[in-house]
């Protein structure tokens, strides 16, 4: 995808590979590189990478979807779902979603007090000093938190053990154009990086 639109309005985004939230003005003519799980990564005519995300597709010309979640096809909770929700969820540098990536490590489902279900993720990083760290947790716990019978959904950000690109999904390996043949290493993620 390489559309370019203008801003309708201010609309705030996510510096990449920052992680700062920044208002981007009215008027800013921008790239969009990847539309995927519900959020825009753009780029500025001087090449600052940016997400939008779909709370404020309209500043980029779209509609705003009805719902910020994925369709529930289920009418309770499952690993099933809980491991669908997070593929919806995409690096904002690559096309690759966290699951197929291999960020995720585990999931757990536990009954609470309160006869509702508890959701703890415990995932990593490509890199130790990512900066959308704390951009994907949040995503990760809002869209879990919107499950059927989830009263809490929390994700842990570890560094133990570290991400290396063995722990890709060959679809995410093929998408990255990275040769199932050769041993992965980490190094070639960060090579497609634009």
């Amino acid at each position: 995808m390489s559309d370019t639109t203008t801003l309708k309005r201010d609309s705030e985004a996510i510096a990449i590979p920052s992680g700062r939230r920044e208002m981007l003005p009215e008027g800013t003519v921008l790239r969009i590189v990847q539309a995927r799980g519900g959020s825009y990564t753009v780029s500025t005519e001087r090449h600052a990478m940016f997400r939008i995300d779909q709370e404020n597709a309209d500043a980029l010309g779209f509609e705003v979807p009805a719902s910020h979640g994925p369709e529930l096809k289920h009418s309770s909770l499952t690993e099933r779902l809980v491991w669908d929700t997070l593929k919806t969820i995409y690096d904002p540098e690559l096309p690759v979603n966290i699951v197929d990536l291999g960020l995720v490590y585990s999931c757990n489902i536990a009954d609470d007090e309160k006869g509702g279900k508890t959701i703890t993720v415990r995932m990593t990083m490509t890199s130790p000093g990512c900066g959308m760290s704390d951009v994907l947790k949040a995503d990760a716990e809002s869209k879990l938190a919107r499950l059927p019978e989830v009263s809490a959904a929390q994700v842990d950000v570890v560094l133990d053990p570290p991400w290396d690109a063995s722990r890709m999904s060959e679809a995410a390996r093929l998408q990255l154009g990275m040769d199932l043949d050769s041993p992965a290493k980490p190094n070639l993620v960060h090579i497609s990086r634009r």
